[in-house]
Parts: structure tokens; sequence; C-alpha cells
């Protein structure tokens, strides 16, 4: 009877990581929970691991993040010894035919369950521009009938729509209709005959709705469903040429990086993007450079962290007044920008600061669930430095208007505030937020 050979590629790893077995099999599991799939490995499985004995196809993934957030870089299949299978990162679909199948899931009730399992990776292998710069032929032409760009502007209207009801209404409904829209107007488009420019134009618009889509999924939380939507994404931009958006995406990746505190990973994402951008004017260049300041920041980079937001700050200076934005970006995400390194610094009370001036700067552009996400970050933020009564002044505008908002962070910061809230209930304003929140948020865990 033959026994296995020892994995010395996972060895070598498993070394670097510096782990005991009991805490290589602790971080596989402590994935899976992430994932939904409880696991319940010990340090026998993780040796059998080391001696050669191959774990489980849906296992495999697993140990590649928990190497590849250890170790602060991407780990493959091939690195770690594993044999490569179609459900590992190296698997590409076709751009076409992958966003159809990630679509018809994604809209398909009896498999949003399986979707929502999907693991956020550090260790996501993200296309440089080279490397999706002008694949046209991601998205041949098949036998459907000829489009314009009449089709184009309809695509278009319809992701700023669906972005609309996102942005005041949370992601969980507007995802499915997104989805459906990819799957049964989008792709069939893509495919479609159309002029050199028209087709470029239907990617670009494509690859945005790819974005807005993934962006939905992500803030219900479905973070390893949202890369894929960001990765679909990127594809199509580099098929049409399309930088800016390329970029886009790329801080949108960062962006979910870092609230997921995955610092390195946000700076990767951050820094791919400002080293993709064309020449960016100083609106561009602030809407890049203000996230890379906060990806830093997570990373505990302080000097630079400063250094990019005094950046950001200069760029916006220099943005022509009353100019398009681009993505948003405004006075107000710089003072969000600079209140996010702040906190992530140690500097609570300035971080308090900053989020004041942000709402003053806001305006009717700025979305009801931004308002709730940052309305409840700066309630915590009072509450860290002992001002309970600001706090609860600002949780209950969160309160004003949860009832019309469905989003999965919105509830996260509720939650949250449950939690916070429950050691200073002797308090009357406490006390009184507690009692209202029962009855706007009966949903949320009453701890």
């Amino acid at each position: 009877m033959s026994h296995p050979v020892p994995n010395r590629s996972l060895g070598r790893l498993h070394c670097e990581a510096g782990w005991t077995l009991r805490q290589f099999a602790q971080a596989v599991n402590r994935l899976g929970t992430e994932r939904g799939t409880p696991l319940r490995y010990r340090e026998p499985s993780a040796h059998q691991w080391l001696n050669g004995g191959l774990p489980m196809p849906h296992v495999r993934p697993l140990i590649l993040e928990a190497l590849a957030r250890r170790l602060g870089r991407p780990v493959t299949a091939e690195e770690v010894g594993f044999p490569a299978t179609s459900g590992d990162a190296e698997y590409h679909p076709p751009t076409v035919e992958g966003l159809i199948d990630l679509g018809r899931q994604d809209m398909d009730p009896s498999r949003r369950g399986m979707l929502a399992a999907g693991l956020f990776s550090v260790a996501l292998a993200v296309p440089d521009w080279p490397d999706v710069a002008g694949r046209m032929e991601a998205v041949q032409s098949g036998n459907a009938r000829r489009i314009g760009m009449a089709d184009v502007d309809t695509v278009t209207a319809m992701t700023e729509r669906l972005s609309e009801v996102d942005d005041d209404f949370g992601g969980r409904h507007a995802r499915p209709m997104a989805a459906a829209f990819l799957v049964n107007t989008v792709a069939p488009y893509l495919r479609s005959d159309a002029a050199e420019a028209v087709r470029a134009k239907m990617m670009e618009a494509a690859s945005f709705l790819c974005y807005v889509t993934g962006w939905m999924a992500m803030d219900e939380s479905r973070n390893g469903l949202a890369q894929r939507y960001y990765v679909k994404g990127l594809e199509l931009a580099g098929a049409a040429g399309d930088h800016a958006t390329y970029c886009h995406i790329l801080r949108g990746m960062s962006v979910q990086a870092a609230n997921l505190g995955h610092g390195g990973a946000a700076v990767r994402f951050a820094d791919a993007a400002a080293a993709a951008a064309p020449t960016a004017g100083p609106r561009m260049r602030a809407f890049l450079t203000g996230q890379q300041a906060h990806a830093h920041a997570v990373n505990g980079d302080r000097n630079k962290a400063l250094r990019l937001l005094r950046e950001t700050e200069v760029a916006m200076d220099k943005a022509t007044s009353g100019a398009p934005t681009f993505g948003g970006y405004s006075p107000a995400t710089v003072a969000l920008h600079t209140a996010e390194v702040q906190y992530e610094l140690g500097d609570t009370p300035g971080s308090i600061r900053s989020l004041h001036s942000h709402f003053h700067l806001r305006d009717s552009t700025d979305s009801r669930r931004s308002g709730l996400r940052f309305h409840a970050k700066l309630a915590e933020r009072q509450l860290k430095v002992g001002h309970l009564e600001a706090a609860c002044s600002s949780w209950g505008r969160v309160l004003d208007d949860y009832p019309h908002v469905h989003s999965g962070r919105v509830d996260g910061h509720v939650k949250e505030m449950y939690r916070l809230i429950q050691p200073h209930l002797k308090n009357a304003h406490a006390r009184s937020l507690h009692e209202r929140a029962r009855t706007v948020a009966p949903a949320a865990p009453h701890v």
C-alpha cells in the first residue's frame, strides 16, 4: 500500500506562516464560518495535509485564502501543491459566458444561498490593464440583431436607475433586477452585430453595470460575489479600452477590502487603480488618492496615508468649481476620507469633527443609505469618546430613515448600536433610543 508523499510546497508555506498545526486548522475553520459553512478541523487534519493528504475540493480555496491572509500576498493552488480545479481562482470562463452564469445564479432565489457562501479573497487574481486592454475576442459577435447607440443609451439609463434605487433603498431588491437585466438584455447585446465604436461603448456600459451590481452585492455583505462582478467589469472595461471605468472598479475593490479590514489588499487595489489611470484631471486624481490614503491608513502606514490625504485636498482645491464630479467625488467625500484616515490612525476626536464637516458639505446628490451609514459611524465614535447623548442623537437620525432602506451594511450598524447601547440603559437618552429602536428595527437582535 502506497503512502502519501509529504507536500513540501505546503510545508514551506506553513513554516513561513509561523503557525502551529492547531493555528493552521483554526484559520481554515474561521474562513469556513465566514463563508457560511462551519468546519471543525483540528491538528490531525492539518498534519495530514502537510503529509500529502489532499483536502476536499471545497476546503482547498479556504487553505489558499488562510495562507494568503497570513502571508499578506496571493497564494495559488500550484504554489501550495494542489491540483487546479474549476472552483479555483485560476479558472476564468470567457467574459460573456461567465457573466451570464453569474447573473443567472444571482437572479435565481434557489441559487443565491450558494452565492452568499462565496468568500472574499485577498488573493484574488486581478487582471492588469495590459492583459485585458483590447481583448475584443471576449465579446465576439453572435447571431443576434445589429445594435446601435440607442441600445447603449438604454443600458446606460437603466444602470443609472438601478444605481438610484440602490442608493436610496439599498441593494437587497435592486440586485436581482440588475442581474436579470445583465442576463436578459445586456449579454445578448454583447453578442450582437455592431459597428466597432458601438461595440466598444456597449462593453463600456456593461462594465459599469457590473461595477454597480458588485457594489450592491457588497452592500449585502456578499463580498465574494461582489468580487466576481468586479472582475467581470474589469475584463469588459479592458475590452472596451475604457481606462476610467477600469480604475473606478479597482478603487471600488479597494473600498471593499478596506471596509473588511484587509489593509494589504486595499493598498494593492488602490495603488493599481492610481498606476493604471490615464492622464487624470484634478478631480479624478482626488478620487483615486483619497482612497489610497484610506487604504494606507488601514494598512498602518501613517506617513503615506497623510501624504496622500494632503494630495487629495490639493487636487480637490484645483478642481474647477461646479465642474461635473468624477464618481460622485466632492468636498464632502474628501471630508469623509479625512475622517476615515484619522480614525484608522487613532485620532477619534478629529474623525468626529471631520464627519461633522462631511454632513455640512453633503448635498441632494448624496444617497440616503450613505447618510445612515455615516451617521452610525459618527455615533459609534461619539460613544467611544464618552459623548453618550450626542451618540444617541446620531443614532436617532439613523432610525429616522431605517425602515426605508434595505441594506446589509446598515443592518450591521443597527445591530452594533444595540450591542453598544446595552451597558448604558440606565441613562434616559439611551433607554429612549433603545425603546424606539425596538419598534423601528424589531428584526435586529435585542441583546
